[in-house]
């Protein structure tokens, strides 16, 4: 069963273009090394200026796992921190 995951983020005012150039490379490295990943796409809220949602989804659990164990999850995950207001909210959904 595919896995959905809704990553809320809050960035702090004056980051979003050094958010928004980590993920994009991030985006890139999963798209290209990660078969088991069906969608991993940034959007931006139309009321918040600071805040961004991941949409993302994964064939089954050894994808999801696979993912969060890669070498550029982990660095370039590293390197959103300082730019982001607080740590994600995350919601984890099944596929129906």
């Amino acid at each position: 069963m595919a896995i959905g995951i809704i990553a809320t983020l809050e960035i702090k005012p004056g980051e979003q273009d050094a958010f928004e150039a980590i993920f994009k490379e991030l985006a890139a490295e999963v798209t290209t090394n990660e078969p088991g990943n069906h969608f991993y796409a940034l959007h931006k809220s139309r009321t918040s200026d600071t805040t961004y949602v991941v949409l993302e989804q994964y064939e089954n659990e050894q994808a999801l796992a696979a993912h969060n164990g890669t070498e550029y999850f982990k660095r370039l995950g590293a390197a959103m921190g300082p730019h982001m207001a607080g740590r994600p909210k995350i919601e984890m959904l099944d596929a129906v």
